[in-house]
């Protein structure tokens, strides 16, 4: 009897062998994301950030139809609130997970109300499965709300901070 993958001569992308071979790959060169497609199909293995005094995490592996009707908003993108004035961005939560204001519990908050922020400063951490994920602003602005509190639970899409992009 053959399998699916054997009456085909395409790769089978979902060969338990070869996304093991990736991981090891991802840590020889110090990957942090592999993304692949075939026919449709989308395997993403990515390995968390590392915390500030922790090692690199355990690697994560999604897989996902590769083209989606509406494409869901970058992680932790700016969005506009919907009652708020069009210079307000909100950063959102990427992830399910725990919020962390800072590195650790003795360090300062990463930004607070007043702040200035560019597209790269880190806002915050948020801890899933023991992977610390620092989040980007992905906006340039001025603080003006953190909306959780730290070591709250976040879910995807959650707003984090409100940013004034005229500030």
């Amino acid at each position: 009897m053959t399998g699916p993958s054997s009456s085909s001569n395409k790769p089978d992308i979902f060969d338990v062998r070869k996304i093991r071979r990736l991981v090891e790959l991802m840590k020889e060169h110090e990957l942090s994301e592999i993304d692949l497609r075939q026919e449709g199909t989308r395997v993403q293995i990515r390995r968390g950030v590392a915390a500030p005094t922790g090692p690199v995490g355990p690697p994560v592996v999604s897989v996902q139809p590769a083209a989606s009707p509406s494409p869901a908003p970058a992680a932790g993108t700016p969005t506009p609130s919907p009652a708020a004035d069009k210079n307000i961005a909100q950063i959102t939560s990427p992830i399910v997970g725990t919020f962390y204001s800072a590195s650790d519990p003795d360090a300062q908050p990463y930004v607070k109300v007043g702040d200035h922020v560019g597209p790269d400063t880190t806002v915050c951490l948020i801890e899933a499965m023991k992977v610390f994920n620092e989040i980007p602003a992905q906006t340039s602005g001025k603080i003006i709300a953190v909306l959780v509190k730290n070591g709250d639970p976040v879910e995807y899409g959650q707003p984090l901070f409100k940013v004034d992009t005229q500030g």
